[in-house]
């Protein structure tokens, strides 16, 4: 995993590109699953350092150092998919795999990782040339002892170690050695031992003000990174007022959407509203003639109704007048069955006396 602590960056170190990108590393436990290095997508950037001529990867989460890894040229960057790529660190010892946001991103980071693969393995290669030149040299000049290897940095390299100068106790002691192989080389050698031991002390007296001003520089650099270290933290602070703001910003639009959802609809009510008073007010405008259409209607009503009761009281006095002229008819037919009855006695009569005629005539 990475370092806790923000990564050591010198004043000669340079970003040269920046992306963002959701950073994992590879699970140690199974060395298959991905484990999420951040919440949220983070700057990757590549630094240079032109004094070392070295590059490195480094990524940033608040104080958090997610990614420090050091280019070298076997390193491979390698595309798993459209927007994710990974490399392997093996100073690290962990994968580290970048998801973007565009396949554009990625293939942008692709690039120039390949480009500083390829600067990295030219450095290295200048600076082997230079080593074995310098070691030639070394040996053809003087009978000087190797001086012993010197540690390298926490994020340096094998070109590093090469191209970084020997430190000044190194110089002192190889200057010393030097002066013993001479002074066993007897008297005859006591002039030459005379001009050494003053080149020595030049040497002794530059490499000491060297020193002292590596010192100073040191200190200087010291407060130069506590001072950035100081404007870092206020950033970060001015960082979350701002993402608290956007966030503020984000719920101030959001009611503002919602604001502008509900004037829209209010809006297209009150449309609807205007155009049914609208046709309101053209029905309002046939009224007058509906209600002299209905006063019309009401006066002919009257008139009918009127007219009915005069045909109700024709009618009832019709009716009084069929039942007087049944009775009437009654009375008649009652009077004419009285008189059939006395007309028929009067003919059996007659008939009686015709027959009683008839005898008569018949006996003359």
């Amino acid at each position: 995993m990475a370092a806790a602590s923000l990564p050591l960056l010198h004043y000669r170190e340079q970003p040269i590109f920046t992306s963002r990108a959701h950073v994992f590393q590879i699970d140690p436990a199974t060395k298959k699953n991905w484990v999420p290095a951040g919440k949220q997508a983070l700057a990757v950037s590549y630094f240079y350092d032109g004094t070392r001529n070295s590059y490195r990867i480094i990524s940033v989460d608040g104080t958090k150092v997610i990614i420090n890894s050091t280019v070298t040229p076997n390193m491979t960057f390698t595309k798993t998919s459209q927007k994710f790529g990974q490399w392997a660190d093996s100073r690290a010892n962990t994968v580290f795999g970048l998801g973007f946001s565009s396949e554009q991103q990625l293939t942008k980071f692709a690039e120039k990782f390949q480009e500083v693969k390829e600067a990295a393995k030219l450095a290295r290669d200048r600076s082997q040339e230079k080593t074995e030149t310098s070691s030639n040299h070394s040996r053809e000049s003087s009978h000087e002892t190797p001086s012993s290897p010197q540690a390298s940095s926490v994020n340096g390299t094998d070109d590093e170690k090469a191209t970084r100068p020997p430190p000044i106790e190194s110089l002192l002691k190889n200057e010393n050695d030097r002066i013993k192989l001479v002074s066993t080389q007897g008297p005859a050698a006591a002039k030459k031992w005379e001009q050494e031991l003053q080149t020595l002390g030049e040497n002794n007296a530059r490499l000491s003000i060297a020193l002292q001003e590596s010192t100073n520089n040191v200190e200087h650099w010291k407060k130069q990174l506590l001072l950035c270290k100081e404007e870092g933290e206020k950033l970060r602070q001015k960082m979350m007022e701002l993402e608290a703001q956007c966030a503020d910003f984000n719920l101030e639009k959001e009611r503002n959407t919602r604001l502008t959802r509900t004037v829209k609809q209010l809006e297209t009510d009150i449309h609807e509203k205007e155009q049914e008073l609208e046709r309101l007010r053209e029905e309002a405008q046939v009224i007058p003639q509906l209600l002299a259409e209905c006063e019309a209607l009401r006066e002919r009503l009257q008139a009918a109704e009127n007219s009915n009761k005069e045909l109700e009281n024709k009618a009832n006095s019709l009716k009084t007048n069929v039942e007087e002229s049944r009775q009437k008819q009654n009375d008649l037919k009652k009077e004419l069955t009285a008189f059939l009855e006395v007309l028929d006695g009067k003919i059996d009569e007659l008939h009686g006396f015709r027959q009683g005629l008839a005898k008569l005539g018949m006996d003359n």
